[in-house]
């Protein structure tokens, strides 16, 4: 039976935010219970990801419960406050996983490399190995830009500026090299390069 007068359920989310301040377990988990979908369909709107948005659900949850006696409801409602942790968490989540980019200068030392390693072929894939041939097909500028975008996630703005080239070029290489790969990419499926 709870001890509060009014079912934990039905009390206003900063009578459940103080209870979890202050420790207690049946308003700590009333007020988990109350955001817990809200936090974790934020989590995994940011992330993409339903594992690592449960990460982040734990951790909004855990922040709420160290920082609640700082709430200010003058600031905003009590579940855009949590919103915004879980956002924020989420979003430092998905950066945190973000592999570290080349430098695009050292793209084509990168490109000679994958391309001309006959080791490389024998320990990738089979998908693996039909990209890096195609690629290599590529004239470099073109498999410059489409690793910059395609890889890195550059727009063709930032491309064109790192290659000191107008927007329009960028776009054409990005483009015409899509086509190409796409091109080459069938043939190896239709068995076309087969030996």
């Amino acid at each position: 039976m709870s001890k509060f007068r009014f079912p934990v359920g039905r009390l206003p989310d900063e009578a459940l935010l103080s209870g979890l301040a202050t420790g207690d377990p049946e308003l700590a988990v009333g007020f988990v219970r109350r955001f817990q979908h809200r936090v974790f369909g934020v989590a995994v709107a940011v992330t993409g990801d339903p594992q690592l948005a449960e990460d982040v659900a734990q951790q909004t949850f855990e922040r709420a419960w160290r920082h609640a006696q700082i709430y200010d409801s003058r600031r905003g409602s009590v579940t855009t406050w949590l919103t915004t942790i879980a956002h924020n968490l989420a979003v430092d989540a998905v950066r945190s996983r973000r592999p570290e980019p080349v430098a695009p200068e050292d793209l084509d030392a990168i490109l000679d490399v994958v391309s001309e390693t006959p080791e490389r072929y024998a320990l990738a894939d089979e998908a693996s190995s039909r990209l890096r041939a195609a690629m290599a097909e590529l004239p470099p500028e073109q498999g410059r830009a489409l690793v910059m975008a395609g890889v890195y996630g550059m727009t063709a703005q930032q491309v064109a500026e790192w290659e000191h080239i107008p927007l329009g070029t960028a776009k054409t290489r990005i483009r015409t090299g899509m086509g190409k790969l796409r091109t080459t990419l069938a043939s190896f499926q239709r068995g076309d390069n087969a030996q």
